[in-house]
């Protein structure tokens, strides 16, 4: 099993990692500014077609070491440790780009302006925008802690590993 899963867990990593360089002039504007409008759907698409390797690796598992037959609980288990290795990577990733990438570290204050033009155009009143506002620079500065920004980090991610090695388990067992 440990084969299994570091290396689908590995290239699904690495595919994540990948896909979001080679997508991002698709979420950058010409100024250098992220489209935060594109850029979360096309951050969960490539983690969707990255995270995919679980259920290869599920695949894999049962039909070569496993005589065809795993249990849900056994392929949950691997699609699991998959699904971490593959955060570990995308963790990783985050954790350094941020810490070299202009862009990256202008992220927040970018979220946070857009987030206040959602907010006046649901109608929120300047009094709710700035309680919001207020509350959005408490996790900012929480966010620099490494620890914290690791674990924020792997909230993105590991949910849509979780989501794809529960549907890929119930596809592949087999008694």
């Amino acid at each position: 099993m440990q084969k299994t899963v570091l290396t689908f867990g590995l290239i699904a990593g690495l595919i994540v990692v990948i896909l979001w360089h080679a997508t991002r002039p698709l979420w950058m504007d010409a100024d250098g500014k992220m489209n935060l409008d594109s850029s979360e759907i096309i951050g969960y698409t490539n983690m969707i077609v990255a995270l995919s390797m679980i259920f290869f690796g599920i695949k894999q598992f049962r039909d070569r070491y496993s005589g065809g037959v795993i249990s849900f609980k056994r392929a949950f288990t691997v699609g699991f440790l998959i699904a971490l290795v593959a955060s570990a990577i995308y963790v990783i990733g985050w954790m350094i780009y941020y810490n070299v990438s202009e862009s990256a570290q202008n992220f927040l204050p970018q979220y946070l302006e857009h987030m206040k033009e959602q907010w006046a155009a649901k109608g929120l009143s300047e009094e709710e925008i700035n309680q919001r506002t207020a509350g959005f620079q408490k996790n900012v500065e929480l966010y620099e802690n490494p620890i914290i920004m690791a674990g924020m980090t792997l909230m993105e991610i590991l949910p849509v590993g979780l989501l794809i090695t529960l549907i890929s388990a119930l596809i592949l067992k087999k008694k």
